[in-house]
């Protein structure tokens, strides 16, 4: 027999292997080489057989001696959702490539508006949920070691080993923390993918499949004599007529379906390592084929087990002990060896994955928020990253440790993976709603993940440390505080079902209830319901990014120092120049477009997940920017009035015979050409004036030699406030433009005129420098009014920033007066300044005019807007003439149909 030292030996060896062939793939995979290999699918297929731990390796095993074919669960629920990959895999992984996620944490809270709060959940409960499968690999390690404890002389191999266990799971947990610290953190990859780590875990694959097969061959054909003799056996057994429990074997095979859909390495290596459909479509056979392989001598295995060795066997080592039991120990060393990787394979991947979420979602946010305007050096949010996940996975793997000791480090190992298994199907209807209901938002994930979670930890994990362990013997008979709906093993007094059954349909069905009715009763953010649509269309090719960013707060300058922070210097610089060749300049930065900042969000999502990254481009870039669509709307604008002017020219030449009808055409073409004229006069000349500053100011940058830096500022900083009073015109043309036209739907919806105003007055004094002190009567303002709110508040704001920009009073002041009257509601808006004077009054309404004092701020466009919007509203907007200081008057009709009717008519009169 081998001896312990031997054994750590061959551990020792075994595991540098691992490293070396991980290490050469890594340094393939930065040259470009051996492409064919690391993007195979049978790399890819084998790297799933991650799945296949110490449970799957040993625990099915002792699984089939304890409950019979309930074993075949395991296998059965991943080979289902592999076979059916076109309806959910082949969504997540074109989901996890369009948005660049590098978890599960990341996937959810980019689904749900990039929420770093619902990325911390998730993260705390992967890491909750992942501990004791994280033991279990300990805790099979060890048993396997004490298999080959030296026995007593002539007796059979002992089975409570003579190794102290502690101490050897202590050693066990260093060792692999300290493999995935050296191998899995060297790097920061900017889409997390780790093709060295995947070819270890192939490797891995084949050597477990190999000495389970090997360890069944000897079971088969050298202990029971071929296959009719083993089929012969097995009818005989206790096994052959074991009695199965439908309940508990859908709720398995569902359990294990959803867990290997949710588990952090799966995902880890499912979707983020995933090329495409290509991959899934092999892995769609080749997996499930793979486990059946795995699953094919378990039986045989339990069997003979049961058979040859000693009553009270621990049936989770026949797989070691029938060979060491027959003196064969070659056969033995391998059984321990396929046992031993699966462990590995496992904490290396799972910590890794862990680690990876535990960093971005938790650490960075932290570190981000503390060290705002502090000195920054390339790099530096890299390091802190690579520490962070470094440290990490030392600390997963001690509460993987821990929880082994709090739990005694004994059980059988399929019921400990049964535990983490229920904690990470918590994840599935967030995952699932996400991916196929616009309507899931971000408050209905968080109830549902804290509802499932909490039942979970409530049924499943903690009576797992056993009565009088963390639940005393009282909760278990009489509830938790005495109420007897709160049983853990009796959730709203339902009794007689299996604990597992039990804690697996109430976690997950109150889990799913909360998410589905809280969603139904919130309401999603604009970021939200984009970013459902990116995910729900995802096979349609999506609808485009989440939000078209701005660059108006920031230069490409900025965005390469915040990159250089993330990905270092040389990566950033690389891709910046990549993306400056593609915008056709050879020299210097990029400009700093929405397309390119998008691009550099997707980038850096890679390395710090997508939260984050969302969270450290909104510093520096925000806002909804003119998009090059928007500025071609406008010159089709322009182009179709040309064109209607033309038409009346061509008709009035044709209608020369009827006077009447020449009259009316020629009144109307005159009245066209004289708006068209005005507007063309006013609008070139609006347009002119900042595109002649940026044009001139930027030719001095272009061409002056030896500038100042201050200089330098001065110039862009004229161009930056130019290029804003562009967007500014152009926003407001666009929606004059479709409310003259009649374009515009209303959005009829019924509110108070307290409320409109409350978001009016915070919107127009946002930012505001100087103050104005606002007089209102909130008890008159609970008047419910059913219009386009929205419209009406683009009003309000209007005639408050209005009264904040012009009111000359030494205490600028604004009163609002609500009024009821017979015909509808009236609401005032009168400040305390001078007024406007008598000649500016007719024209005050005007497009393109502009009060005394404007500074030449604004386009004067504000209040012809004001005006359309009142008409489409069904009532009007006025001056007020007698009273002091500056006064306008909303009047809205006090029926709905009022507005409805005037709407329709003046879309009659366009068309």
């Amino acid at each position: 027999m081998a001896s312990l030292n031997q054994l750590v030996a061959v551990c020792l060896l075994y595991v540098a292997g691992l490293f070396l062939i991980a290490f050469l793939a890594e340094r393939a995979a930065q040259r470009g080489q051996s492409r064919w290999l690391l993007r195979s699918p049978l790399v890819y297929t084998l790297s799933l057989s991650i799945y296949c731990t110490g449970w799957t390796f040993y625990g099915a095993v002792g699984f089939a001696a304890r409950s019979g074919l309930e074993y075949v669960t395991i296998y059965l629920g991943p080979s289902l959702v592999m076979i059916g990959w076109w309806w959910v895999l082949r969504r997540l992984v074109q989901v996890g490539r369009s948005q660049r996620v590098t978890s599960i944490a990341d996937l959810i809270s980019s689904r749900y508006g990039k929420s770093n709060a619902l990325a911390i959940a998730v993260t705390v409960m992967a890491v909750i949920g992942v501990t004791p499968y994280i033991a279990l690999q300990l805790q099979s390690v060890v048993l396997s070691l004490s298999a080959f404890a030296d026995p007593a002389p002539g007796q059979q191999p002992p089975q409570a080993g003579q190794i102290n266990s502690a101490s050897a799971a202590l050693w066990v947990a260093a060792g692999l923390a300290l493999f995935t610290v050296l191998f899995g953190t060297r790097n920061l990859n900017v889409n997390e993918r780790h093709p060295g780590v995947v070819i270890a875990v192939a490797v891995e694959a084949v050597v477990k499949l190999f000495a389970l097969l090997a360890v069944g061959v000897f079971v088969v054909w050298g202990l029971m004599g071929g296959v009719s003799e083993t089929f012969a056996r097995i009818d005989a057994s206790a096994i052959g007529t074991w009695q199965v429990q439908g309940d508990r074997w859908l709720a398995l095979t569902m359990l294990s379906g959803a867990a290997f859909l949710c588990l952090p390495r799966m995902f880890q290596v499912m979707v983020v390592e995933s090329e495409g459909e290509r991959h899934l479509q092999f892995a769609s056979w080749a997996f499930p084929l793979y486990l059946m392989l795995m699953s094919l001598f378990v039986v045989p295995i339990a069997v003979v087990g049961l058979d040859l060795l000693p009553a009270g066997s621990n049936p989770d080592l026949f797989v070691v002990n029938l060979p060491l039991s027959q003196g064969q120990n070659g056969v033995a060393m391998l059984a321990f060896l396929g046992g031993f990787s699966s462990a590995t394979s496992m904490v290396i991947v799972a910590t890794l994955a862990l680690s990876t979420m535990v960093s971005n979602h938790i650490v960075m946010p932290i570190w981000l928020a503390t060290h705002q305007g502090r000195a920054t050096q390339s790099g530096d949010v890299r390091n802190v990253v690579i520490l962070s996940r470094r440290l990490s996975i030392m600390v997963i793997m001690a509460f993987g440790y821990l929880y082994y000791r709090a739990s005694g480090g004994s059980g059988a190992l399929a019921a400990i993976g049964t535990i983490s298994f229920g904690g990470v199907a918590q994840f599935l209807p967030a995952m699932l709603g996400g991916i196929f209901w616009r309507g899931a938002t971000r408050i209905g994930a968080l109830c549902g993940l804290g509802v499932g979670f909490a039942v979970w930890v409530f049924t499943m994990l903690l009576p797992s440390f056993g009565t009088d362990g963390v639940l005393s013997q009282d909760i278990f008979d009489q509830g938790l505080m005495g109420l007897a709906w709160l049983r853990p093993q009796a959730f709203f007094g339902v009794e007689g079902l299996d604990p597992t059954v039990h804690a697996v349909v109430w976690s997950l069905s109150l889990n799913a209830f909360s998410f589905v009715v809280v969603s139904l009763l919130s309401f999603p953010s604009p970021i939200e319901r984009l970013q459902a649509a990116h995910f729900v269309n995802v096979l349609d090719g999506g609808t485009g990014s989440a939000r078209r960013w701005s660059a108006a707060g920031a230069g490409s300058e900025e965005l390469m120092i915040m990159t250089q922070r993330i990905l270092g210097a040389q990566d950033a610089q690389a891709f910046f120049r990549k993306e400056a060749e593609a915008q056709g300049l050879r020299d210097g930065l990029p400009d700093p477009s929405p397309k390119f900042v998008q691009a550099l969000e997707r980038e850096l999502s890679g390395s710090v997940g997508a939260a984050t990254a969302h969270a450290m481009v909104s510093q520096i870039s925000g806002g909804a920017a003119v998009s090059v669509e928007d500025l071609m709307a406008v010159a089709d604008e322009s182009a179709q009035m040309l064109e209607y002017s033309n038409q009346l020219e061509t008709k009035s030449r044709e209608l020369t015979e009827t006077a009447a009808q020449l009259r009316r055409a020629n009144e109307k073409l005159t009245e066209l050409s004289r708006q068209k004229d005005t507007f063309l006069s006013q609008i070139s000349h609006e347009l002119r004036t900042p595109m002649t500053s940026i044009r001139s100011f930027s030719e001095i940058l272009r061409d002056a030699e030896g500038m100042s830096a201050d200089d330098k500022s001065k110039y862009a900083s004229i161009i930056h406030g130019e290029t804003i009073r562009l967007t500014r015109l152009l926003d407001d043309l666009l929606d004059l433009s479709v409310l003259e036209n009649g374009q515009v739907t209303l959005n009829i919806r019924s509110g108070t005129v307290g409320d409109v105003l409350d978001r009016a007055v915070t919107t127009a004094l946002a930012g505001a420098e100087a103050p104005l002190r606002i007089r209102r009567q909130p008890r008159r303002e609970n008047v419910v009014l059913r219009t386009d709110l929205d419209r009406l508040a683009q009003v309000f704001i209007n005639l408050v920033s209005n009264a904040q920009k012009y009111c000359d009073a030494d205490a600028p002041e604004l009163r609002i007066d609500v009024r009821e009257t017979e015909t509808g509601t009236w609401i005032d808006f009168i400040d305390n300044g001078q007024g406007i004077s008598p000649d500016a009054r007719n024209v005050i309404f005007e497009k393109f005019h502009r009060l005394e004092g404007a500074g030449g701020e604004g386009a004067g466009l504000g209040l012809a807007i004001c005006s359309e919007i009142m008409s489409r509203l069904g009532g009007r907007l006025f001056y007020l003439e007698d009273g002091p200081g500056t006064g306008f008057r909303v009047e809205l009709p006090d029926r709905l149909s009022a507005a409805e009717d005037i709407a329709a008519r003046r879309s009659a009169e366009v068309a």
